[in-house]
């Protein structure tokens, strides 16, 4: 495999070991990088690392610093701190399998294929990927990577599997705080309707390669009119894009009726047009 691993060790449930490798899932998406420059001059800054009353220093000087109080610091090495000892450094022990569901998307942070080592560990591997899919569970444990500690998650991934880090409790704020003051009300039943109408027409499968970020576009377009400007000043006010406040019942109906319109339903759009009353037959003539 052309990557290079990220983790390299050993899944272990209960007497089971297998070696298996783990490599980044993600990779970071386009975008446009500026970097601070000296206006009058035109060229890059720079930062120095500077002490207090000793100016710039060597890189080779620095150490890691911990200040367990004001102005004091335990001084560590790096080759301490990769001494520290710890078990999930080279295995990661599956202590616990839940239900999907149960783990909050919040907790999710970044996700790592995981494969076999070799060949010789990919029966144990197959064994475990395949019960994971049948019992529709997912994995748990803990795995030190790069500096610190995660709880992790495992899942089967067609004829992988996927390892995703998850944030530990103290790292999630509390919903309630930023949802307390939303009323707790009853939709109206026909604004429900139209809005799971609207969902229904919209719904699809999921096709990432559809999405692509316009921000990054619309920047690269500002730089190349802002090249051909020879430094003219180029801003543009559009206007309209606050949304409106105060928007009451009335509103969202005619709102939801007009996107169902634009989704191509003619029915949700307007009431149905009334039939043209039929005509009378003339009055027969007397004889």
């Amino acid at each position: 495999m052309a990557a290079r691993a990220y983790w390299q060790g050993q899944i272990r449930l209960a007497l089971v070991s297998i070696p298996v490798e783990i490599y980044s899932a993600t990779k970071s998406g386009a975008q446009v990088s500026f970097k601070q420059i000296h206006e009058p001059s035109g060229k890059p800054i720079h930062y120095d690392k500077v002490v207090t009353g000793v100016g710039p220093v060597d890189t080779d000087e620095i150490m890691k610093g911990f200040e367990y109080e004001k102005g004091s610091y335990v001084l560590l090495e790096q080759d301490e701190i990769d001494a520290v000892k710890l078990e999930s450094k080279k295995t990661l022990e599956l202590t616990q399998f839940v239900d999907a569901s149960e783990i909050d998307v919040l907790y999710y942070e970044k996700p790592y294929f995981v494969v076999p080592a070799d060949d010789l560990a990919e029966e144990a591997f197959i064994v475990l990927r395949e019960a994971l899919r049948r019992t529709k569970k997912v994995g748990l444990g803990q795995l030190a990577m790069r500096g610190r500690e995660y709880v992790v998650s495992l899942k089967p991934c067609g004829r992988g599997m996927v390892l995703e880090t998850l944030r530990y409790a103290d790292e999630v704020n509390k919903a309630q705080g930023y949802f307390r003051d939303i009323p707790d009300d009853e939709p109206d039943a026909d604004l429900m309707d139209l809005a799971e109408a609207l969902i229904e027409k919209k719904s699809g499968a999921f096709h990432p390669q559809d999405f692509h970020d316009r921000y990054v576009d619309a920047l690269r377009d500002l730089i190349e009119r802002k090249r051909k400007s020879k430094g003219g000043k180029i801003i543009e006010d559009k206007g309209g894009d606050a949304p409106a406040k105060g928007s009451n019942v009335v509103d969202l109906m005619a709102a939801l009726k007009k996107s169902m319109g634009a989704s191509g339903s003619k029915a949700a759009d307007e009431p149905a047009e009334k039939k043209a009353p039929a005509k009378r037959a003339p009055a027969k003539k007397r004889a």
